[in-house]
């Protein structure tokens, strides 16, 4: 495997090992140390957001914010069709049912106006609108936020953001112009998974504006445990706590996280002037939107993906499909849905190709080659 260029795999080239020694020596490796603080203060700093809860997962975090929203047994989710599972899982998590929403092209996140024209002509009759709208910024590109904005607006729905894979993205223009992603939305949970841009190992981390949903997050999170008591709790929480160590991690990740956007955006206009002219079309950039192309993804105009990923790892290049939609998922396949034929070609066609951010030029030269001989091979 020392050959194969890897899809995404984390760079330790900070004070990663000086800040995890640190926690060894101190003796302070579970969910109780310093570096937990210093990660919540320096994450919120980072991202513009007021308070910052870390948790054990993205998943968790994710679970977390749903729930403070008011997702619940009786409660309705909008979520879009064409992300990573666990955006759905979470929902289900809360007891709350979900409604599937499809991509639209432009950016392949939720398509905001097909939201919206179903919840209007729902509310003129009378029918079941969504509570809640959790909105997914699929692979670093942040989605349209006007139509759903509206949507708050006129009927009282709420925004939760999953952000797992955006961390640093922001809009250039619109009513959310100049905030980063996990901002806008009541609440947002954000992934530092292994392959993410930055990562605490496993591990997430919740956001929010609202000072009281900041300390219910932290309570939720560490088993509703009530504060200098003799192991009282007070209703049924989680054991979602991130360890010293891994925040020890995130602190180290976090000060590098200037460079490693300034580098996946490097990577992508790379990509995009060398693979101009292959038989594929390129990852969506709005002009209102600052991406930072988390898992740089392109859509082949063959739809077999499959093949030109295995032709590309017979040459050494890691590359992966995306997602398959949640509609074809066994666990929601009989879940209501608008549209779905956008999510399904995303996944026909697309494939996600290698985007660490320590990629090197000639890494990237090798990569191109490897893309254009399996396309003309198929």
């Amino acid at each position: 495997m020392s050959n194969v260029i890897p899809l995404s795999e984390p760079s330790f080239s900070g004070n990663e090992a000086a800040y995890v020694k640190e926690c060894l020596d101190s003796g302070f490796v579970s969910s109780v140390g310093p570096f937990v603080d210093r990660f919540e203060r320096d994450f919120a700093k980072t991202v513009g957001a007021a308070h910052a809860v870390a948790c054990a997962s993205g998943t968790a975090a994710l679970h977390v914010a749903l729930q403070l929203a008011g997702a619940g047994p009786g409660r309705l989710v909008a979520v879009s069709d064409f992300t990573f599972i666990a955006s759905v899982n979470a929902i289900r998590y809360t007891g709350a049912d979900v409604l599937l929403v499809d991509s639209e092209p432009r950016t392949w996140n939720l398509d905001g106006e097909l939201l919206r024209d179903h919840i209007v002509r729902q509310a003129a009759r009378g029918g079941r609108i969504p509570d809640l709208v959790e909105v997914v910024h699929v692979l670093g590109h942040p989605a349209d936020l006007e139509p759903l904005l509206e949507l708050r607006d006129r009927f009282g729905i709420r925004i939760v953001e999953d952000a797992a894979e955006s961390l640093g993205a922001s809009w250039r223009g619109g009513a959310a112009a100049g905030r980063q992603t996990g901002t806008v939305g009541k609440l947002a949970g954000f992934s530092f998974n292994g392959n993410k841009i930055i990562t605490t190992g496993a591990g997430g981390i919740l956001t929010t504006n609202d000072p009281e949903l900041a300390v219910r997050a932290k309570h939720l999170t560490t088993q509703a445990k009530v504060p200098a008591s003799s192991y009282l709790h007070d209703e049924i929480g989680y054991n979602y706590r991130l360890s010293n160590l891994s925040a020890a991690l995130g602190v180290a990740q976090l000060e590098q996280l200037g460079e490693r956007l300034r580098r996946k955006r490097e990577i992508a206009r790379w990509y995009a002037e060398q693979l101009d002219g292959l038989a594929l079309t390129l990852p969506p950039h709005a002009q209102w939107a600052e991406p930072t192309y988390w898992l740089y993804s392109v859509l082949l105009n063959a739809d077999e993906p499959e093949k030109i990923a295995d032709r590309l790892s017979f040459g050494g290049v890691q590359a992966r499909r995306v997602w398959r939609p949640i509609h074809q998922q066994p666990p929601y396949a009989r879940t209501e849905r608008l549209g779905g034929e956008v999510a399904d070609d995303l996944h026909d066609r697309g494939l996600s190709l290698p985007s660490s951010a320590h990629l090197t030029a000639e890494q990237q030269h090798l990569v191109r080659a490897e893309l254009a001989s399996a396309l003309a091979a198929n």
